[in-house]
């Protein structure tokens, strides 16, 4: 019965800071070695990995998208949360957040954002 759901502002202005964060019902993010990643989706590119957060509390981001990606966490809300700055219309895309014990099996439902001013 593992949930996510992302949440956060659907228009960003280029140059800012996106901010969205992925709340996780039935499950912990701190435990049972997961990591939990955002995923991100466009017409022009897939699905792209952005970085994930593990159980304990690293990170891993895309080499392409690491000096612009914060990927961190509040245990007390069972929440992880995306942070890419200096964003560009480039960053449009649909996010999403999901959970990969070995392969990604739960995902949230997505949430477009679209860069633009």
């Amino acid at each position: 019965q593992v949930q996510l759901q992302e949440s956060g502002p659907g228009l960003v202005k280029p140059s800012q800071t996106l901010s969205l964060t992925c709340t996780v019902s039935g499950g912990s993010i701190t435990t049972n070695e997961n990591t939990w990643s955002w995923i991100r989706q466009s017409p022009g590119k897939g699905l792209e990995w952005v970085g994930y957060i593990t159980t304990s509390g690293g990170t891993g981001y895309s080499p392409s998208l690491k000096s612009r990606t914060s990927i961190t966490r509040d245990t007390s809300k069972n929440q992880f949360t995306l942070q890419l700055s200096s964003v560009t219309s480039e960053d449009t895309a649909v996010y999403y957040c999901a959970r990969d014990p070995e392969g990604y099996d739960y995902w949230g439902q997505g949430t477009q954002v679209t860069v633009s001013s």
